[in-house]
């Protein structure tokens, strides 16, 4: 068989036992096995996963019985290079010679066989073999393939039995049926040609290979089917023989890089040359001996053995093999999986309680802190707070008027005697002077005892020592405890308080101090710090403590948790301090945190992904002699390379005291250092890269002064020794170590030496079968250049591994360890690829992008999102190969929404550990630097930063290909003004500006207001065009346009505060600078921009006597514009647009309803509030709006409001419940009060209107449960073409449209003479839809709609998302202290809406053209339609259902 034999496909799912044959087999399969196989065929068989030294413990063949004849075995040596990889590390078994029969038994375990059957069948009938095992568990398969003379590789038959899968397209997998205590099965073999089938057994529950003597088990067929076939055909090539062939091809081709179908087409030109010359006559034995250079009678003579040439040959093939991994990087067979598998929705929620928890009782300890703190110009100088038993001791040194004080108290009520003393350096204990000690203490020669006084706080008992010092300059005092004849110590040791250790003094608590973190938790952290500085082994030990403390206080406490640990690990914080620990101690304490972080990560998945961030932060431990390790095999390094002074014994002395992480980088430089033949720059280069300078070697307990010195006979061992130590050194230190991970996982042992000795580590049990061989492929290919394979190995590994990290399986630390690694050493590949894509066509990018996506989502715990991105660029380089047109503007809405995505990740984080970062950084002194980088650092060290990256290049390829360009212009105005650079628009909405300003905007929403004096806005931002923003700059005459090009906007930027002209067309912005007196005299083109409309009045309106009135009554003096519109378009549109039923609640209705008399105390309030308003103090707005929700609705309101509705047909919501009718009450109420939204209120101010002329009606509609919304502008809002329709479309309702949603519409043009021809101009990247069961939804509808020239609608119909916490809520909250859902101008509906997470893959509109086209074309024809009814161009708004088109709404185009 060839070299992507069955037998190796076999054996790269369970490394095996492989045996030559104890005497030679006649057999013409076997005889040709023997000989040497050149790589251009040949897989590599999986090597061992762990490294030197170490063998895997690995499934072993179980020998077949031998007290029966057996079936003929055929020999399947493994390829030399394997052979040699498997040499030293697995056992051989003796070989076992059988003979093929009909019938077969074979043993598989001590009380296990296998009996097969073959029933016989006439010529060219279907033959069947049974198979029957004795006592086996409900998992057994068949791992098989059929032999025919004419293949040399496992034919996989088409007739197989029920549940037979494919294996990598070499083998098959049968399920056995479980019958009893036995498992059967019945394989039918209908072709004629097959002689043989050759197959394992393989236990899936117990991962267990069951072979024949290390062999495949091998039946052969009755001969009398294959009478007749292949006797007259041609001599087959035998495999080995091409393989020669190819070989000697490629090295006459000057030994060329394949690829991988260069790599067939030449195996199958040696194949068809070698044919050619046995078709002339040449004789196979004279073919043979010409290849291998061989006399002609070896075959006969000497069939088992290889001669000196074919050795040679064998061993450049090897060479060859090991060199270029066969002609081209191989590649592993990803599975063909459902990408919605990898589904989490685990969204990690903060609640009130957590944020705003009820502080725990303070202690009497708490108490005193707090009154020595709240002391005049009270400095903290240290404080230490001990544990004694359950008891605590707080120790405190002071400064306050110029006098140093020690202050220690204890809650213990036992009577307490202090004995103490003072420190000048570490370690020393001086009798204090007679002039300090505390009256009544008693001086001894080297200390000083004082009784512990009786005090009390707030009725809380305590005992106090107070000490005063004189300043002399001491260190520290050192103390112990004394209860009568006990002495009371700290663990063995002296209690210490060191004067030195710096204290942030806490502010006066103003509320803000600790805000959006949980504070308390922090604080106790906080006070543990000095305790966790000792050593590596006190800090995992009170990590440890604090677990279940951290989970108590929800997602702030576990992000606590982190951020402590992330400090500790970016070596913010001290690692060590005066005390020695075997590192067996640290990697014991290692142990015990990671366990509890194991516990937490089964039972709580919400927190997995901070979870994992702190095992990554923290290294894997492990009990006993995992930590040993690290003491023990420095010394064999030392012993076996005569290396036992100098640098190597001073690292000795301090990994016997205090390992730590940093031994891992002193490792690593010194085999890189050694490895360079001893350039001692090297060492130090290695050094300062992972933040090890000369300072923090000498900073140790025990410094490292010297630098290493070896002699070159030494190199050989050390490197050898080194390496097996560096896996001791990650084994408990790091946490995302690729091979140290594998290893364990895999199972390894010791192989004497000195190290690992004693060290056995099993396999973990469920694994895949083909998993060690996927393990394997990561490791061979972890350092190629070209990273694309490994990228896919390592995906396909970690989808292998996601159901048993999800399951909670056994030993899942070291799973999840092993996932971590495997993320870690993606991002890797990842950023060491970019130069391979430098030059690589769009779809190479786009599957990078893709892997880098999925990659992503298995690390995130909510990733729906992140999933359906990822769906999208499937379809996107789908539409590729279909050469579609519009793939690379479908991928550039695939690359905004993933933008988009990661954007929302990135804010997610800094919202959930900035603040922990901040406030435990002020606790803990953490250098300022390090605190605000914390969240960026965090950002950029994964994969989101890897994938943005990408898309950063991947941008202007598509924007050229889409032809799309560098701008996209919204409103185009030609503008001169001074350029000033903003953040947010939002955070500049409402000022004013006393000269024409150009912003340029780094982010702007969609629902903000265009400030005063503004007469153009530069973003790269891309709101909609429809949006309120894009409306209110067109309609000012404010420049506004979307800038895709970073460099174009960096150079803009750095030219703030100079003065520039832009020009604009419908796609492109031109701009130069020019002097100030050139903007004097371009005044005129900006006479009107960004101005505010002069002369406009509203007209105060009245109750007219109706609470609720049907459409025929909507008038000028009832109802707005809107309501207005709706009802002249029932009836005039066309018969397939439809018009919703309406009623409304007209103007006036509010008022009166506050004039009620059980309206009074809300009156009253309102009143009070609009006199604060008048003095500018505009948090009274969102008291306003809370106010108004306090009304109570007079039954004559119910009464009529129920009466219209019924009567025209609309559903009552009460006749469902009391509670419904008080659900659509407070809807009426939310608009109603949106009229002091701070976007309204701003708005009338900025043009002059009378705020209190303001009147609010009420639309009512049924709502359209919409498939689709739409918005229409009858003429280009871009271009200003009359011509031309323009529109956008979202999924489901409109409010995502019209609101401050992310993403963009889809959008496209229509001309008006060719309604049936629409064309995208872009595809939706809105992330969420909206959707509602039947319902009502109450819309507002103002009078200042009415005004010409004034966009008064955009200030209360549109629905905002301000259900959620986003960046403009955020700003509007902190700006006026209002809640979200306070913030909100919306049209209410009277039930909340689904938010659904979009799979546009899915969605006909993107992917039937023909559907798409219908739809564009319908909206259109409305549009188009409703403007020739008014006669002027028209603002429409509308939805679709089942296809027909709603319009829900129509005003003037402005």
């Amino acid at each position: 068989m060839g070299g992507f034999s069955a037998a190796s496909a076999a054996e790269r799912c369970a490394v095996g036992i492989h045996t030559s044959p104890s005497s030679p087999v006649s057999h013409p399969r076997s005889r040709r096995q023997q000989q040497p196989a050149p790589p251009v065929r040949r897989r590599r068989l999986a090597a061992p996963l762990a490294v030197s030294r170490r063998s895997l413990l690995v499934p072993h063949a179980v020998a077949a019985s031998t007290d029966r004849a057996s079936p003929e075995v055929r020999t399947l040596p493994p390829p030399p290079s394997a052979r040699k990889r498997l040499d030293g590390l697995l056992t051989s078994l003796p070989f076992l010679s059988c003979r093929a029969q009909a019938v077969g038994r074979f043993n598989l375990e001590s009380n296990s066989e296998l009996q097969v059957t073959v029933n016989a069948a006439p010529q060219g009938a279907i033959a069947e073999i049974n198979f029957e095992a004795t006592n086996t568990s409900g998992s057994l398969v068949l791992h098989w393939g059929a032999l025919r003379p004419d293949r040399g590789e496992w034919l996989l038959p088409s007739r197989r039995p029920d549940g037979t899968t494919t294996f990598k397209n070499q083998a098959l997998r049968t399920p056995f049926v479980k019958s009893g205590d036995n498992s059967t099965l019945r394989v039918e073999i209908d072709d004629p040609a097959v002689q043989a089938i050759e197959f394992l057994l393989f236990d899936e529950a117990r991962n267990k290979w069951f072979k024949n003597n290390g062999q495949n088990f091998l039946i052969q067929l009755p001969t009398s089917r294959n009478q007749g076939q292949g006797a007259s055909g041609a001599t087959a090539v035998p495999e080995d023989l091409v393989q020669i062939q190819s070989y000697l091809r490629w090295e006459r081709n000057g030994k060329q890089s394949y690829t991988s179908d260069q790599e067939k087409v030449e195996y199958e030109a040696a194949r068809a040359e070698l044919t050619e010359e046995l078709n002339r006559g040449v004789p196979l034995e004279k073919l043979r001996a010409r290849l291998t250079e061989t006399p002609e009678s070896s075959e006969r003579d000497a069939p088992a053995s290889k001669t000196t040439a074919t050795k040679e040959l064998e061993k450049r093939a090897s060479k060859q093999e090991k060199k270029k991994k066969k002609y081209s990087v191989e590649r592993i067979q990803r599975k063909n999986r459902d990408i919605t598998q990898l589904l989490n929705k685990h969204k990690p929620g903060v609640t009130k309680e957590q944020v705003q928890a009820a502080p725990k009782q303070p202690t009497v300890l708490d108490l005193f802190t707090k009154s020595l703190q709240e002391g005049d110009d009270c400095d903290v100088l240290s404080r230490k707070l001990f544990k004694i038993g359950d008891k605590e001791i707080l120790a405190i040194a002071t400064k306050a008027l110029g006098k140093t004080r020690v202050h220690l108290a204890t809650n213990d009520a036992e009577p307490l005697i202090l004995h103490w003393a003072l420190a000048k350096k570490a370690g020393e204990w001086e009798a204090p002077p007679s002039s300090i000690a505390p009256s009544g203490s008693t001086l001894l020669d080297k200390a000083c005892e004082t009784s512990f006084v009786e005090s009390e706080l707030d009725g809380l008992q305590y005992q106090v020592v107070e000490i005063e010092l004189d300043d002399d300059g001491y260190k520290g005092m050192p103390f112990v405890l004394r209860h009568g004849e006990t002495w009371i110590k700290n663990n063995d040791s002296d209690f210490y308080l060191d004067f030195k250790t710096k204290v942030t003094k806490k502010a006066k608590d103003t509320g803000d101090a600790g805000k959006g973190t949980a504070k308390a938790f922090l604080e106790r952290i906080a006070d543990l710090e000095e305790d966790a500085q000792r050593s590596f082994m006190h800090r995992f030990n009170i990590a440890a403590d604090l677990v279940d403390q951290a989970r108590d206080a929800g997602l702030l406490g576990i992000v606590g948790l982190f951020v402590w640990i992330r400090f500790m690990s970016t070596r913010q914080l001290i690692w060590n301090k005066n005390y020695n620990v075997k590192p067996r101690e640290i990697s014991k304490a290692q142990d015990r945190f990671t366990d509890d972080l194991e516990n937490m990560y089964k039972s709580y998945p919400q927190y997995r992904e901070i979870l994992r961030m702190i095992l990554s932060a923290v290294g894997r431990g492990g009990e006993g002699d995992v930590g040993q390790r690290i003491r023990d095999e420095i010394l064999v390094i030392q012993r076996n390379n005569d290396c036992k002074g100098g640098m190597m014994e001073e690292w000795h002395q301090k990994l016997h005291n205090n390992t730590s992480p940093d031994d891992v980088v002193i490792c690593q430089a010194i085999i890189d250092y050694i490895k360079s033949d001893f350039d001692i720059s090297v060492y130090w280069d290695t050094l300062n890269k992972n933040g090890i300078n000369k300072e923090r070697l000498l900073s140790y307990d025990r410094a490292i002064h010297s630098e290493p010195k070896f002699r070159s006979d030494q190199k050989e061992g050390l490197l050898r020794d080194l390496g097996n130590y560096m896996r001791s050194l990650k084994a408990v230190h790091s946490g995302a170590d690729l091979e140290s991970a594998i290893a364990t996982c895999m199972g390894y042992k010791s192989e004497g030496e000195g190290f690992m000795v004693g060290v056995q580590i099993n396999p973990v049990k469920g694994l895949s079968s083909g998993f060690p061989e996927l393990l394997q492929f990561v490791l061979d290919h972890v350092e190629d250049k070209s990273a694309e394979p490994l990228l896919e190995g390592l995906l396909e590994a970690r989808v292998e591994l996601r159901p048993l990290l999800i399951e909670s399986s056994e030993r899942l630390k070291d799973l999840i360890f092993l996932d971590i690694a495997l993320d870690s050493t993606f991002r890797t590949a990842v950023e060491r690829s970019y130069e391979e894509l430098n030059d690589a066509a769009p779809e190479k990018i786009m599957y990078f992008i893709g892997l880098v996506l999925e990659n992503l989502a298995l690390s995130t715990d909510d990733n729906e999102d992140i999933l359906y991105c990822l769906k999208g660029w499937n379809q996107a380089m789908e539409m590729v190969k279909q050469k579609d047109d519009q793939w690379a503007l479908y991928a550039k809405a695939c690359l905004d929404r993933t933008r988009l995505a990661l954007a929302s990740k990135g804010e997610q984080y800094y919202n959930m550990m900035q603040p922990s970062a901040e406030y435990l950084g002020s606790l803990l002194n953490v250098d300022e630097w390090a605190v605000d980088i914390f969240t960026e650092e965090i950002i950029r060290g994964g994969s989101a930063a890897t994938l943005s990256a990408l898309l950063n290049r991947f941008d202007p390829v598509l924007r050229n290909v889409a032809h799309l360009g560098s701008w996209q212009v919204i409103s185009p105005v030609e503008v001169t003004g001074y350029v000033v650079v903003v953040d947010k628009l939002l955070s500049v909405q409402n000022k004013s500006y006393d000269k024409p300003t150009i912003l340029m905007a780094k982010s702007v929403k969609g629902e903000e207001e265009i400030p005063d004096g503004v007469v153009g806005v530069i973003t790269p931002d891309m709101p909609d065009v429809l949006s309120h923003v894009s409306v209110r700059a067109r309609n000012c005459k404010v420049l506004f346009a979307t800038c895709f090009d970073p460099n174009t906007l960096s150079e803009l930027q750095g030219h703030e505060g100079k003065v520039f002209s832009f020009k604009t067309t419908s796609a492109d912005v031109t701009y130069r600078e020019i002097t100030e007196s050139e903007l004097m005299q371009s005044s005129s083109a900006n006479a009107q921009a960004g101005e505010a409309i002069a002369s406009l009045s509203l007209v105060k309106k009245k109750f007219l006597g109706k609470y609720a009135i049907s459409a025929e009554d909507f008038t000028e003096e009832m109802v707005g514009a809107k309501s207005r519109n709706i009802a002249y378009l029932k009836g005039k549109v066309p018969s397939w647009v439809g018009i919703p039923t309406s009623v409304a609640i007209p103007f006036g209705t509010f008022e009166k309803v506050l004039s009620d008399d059980t309206n009074k105390e809300v009156a009253q309030n309102i009143q009070m509030l609009k006199g604060r308003l008048a003095q500018d103090d505009f948090s009274a707005l969102g008291e306003m709006r809370k106010t108004v929700l306090d009304l109570t609705a007079p039954t004559q309101l119910v009464t009529e409001l129920k009466e219209k509705m019924l009567s025209s047909g609309m559903p009552w919501p009460g006749d469902e419940s009391d509670q419904r009718w008080e659900q659509a009450w407070m809807a009426i109420k939310k608009v109603w009060a949106s009229k002091w939204n701070e976007r309204a209120y701003f708005s009338t101010r900025k043009v002059k209107l009378d705020h209190d002329y303001l009147s609010m009606s009420v639309l009512v509609q049924e709502i359209v449960n919409a498939d689709y919304a739409f918005v229409i502008h009858t003429t280009n809002p871009s271009s200003g073409d009359s011509s031309e329709i323009y529109a956008e479309v979202v999924k489901g309702l409109g409010e995502t449209l019209v609101g401050a949603y992310p993403g963009r519409a889809m959008s496209f043009v229509c001309k008006k003479d060719d309604l049936d021809s629409p064309k995208v101009l872009g595809y939706p990247s809105k992330p969420i839809g909206l959707f509602i069961k039947r319902s009502i939804i109450f819309r507002s509808d103002s009078n200042g709609e009415d005004l010409e020239g004034y966009a008064g609608a955009g200030l209360y119909d549109r629905l905002v998302n301000f259900f959620h916490e986003t960046r403009f809520t955020h700003m509007l909250k902190n700006s006026f202290s209002i809640t979200a859902k306070e913030c909100a101008c919306f049209s209410v509906p009277m039930d909340e809406e689904d938010q659904v997470v979009l799979d546009y893959t899915t969605d006909a509109l993107i992917t039937d053209s023909g559907f798409r086209s219908s739809i564009l074309s319908s909206i259109a024809r409305a549009g188009h339609a409703i403007e020739e009814l008014y006669g002027s161009p028209q603002d429409v708004e509308g939805v679709v259902k089942d296809g027909k088109i709603y319009v829900v709404q129509t005003r003037p185009q402005m």
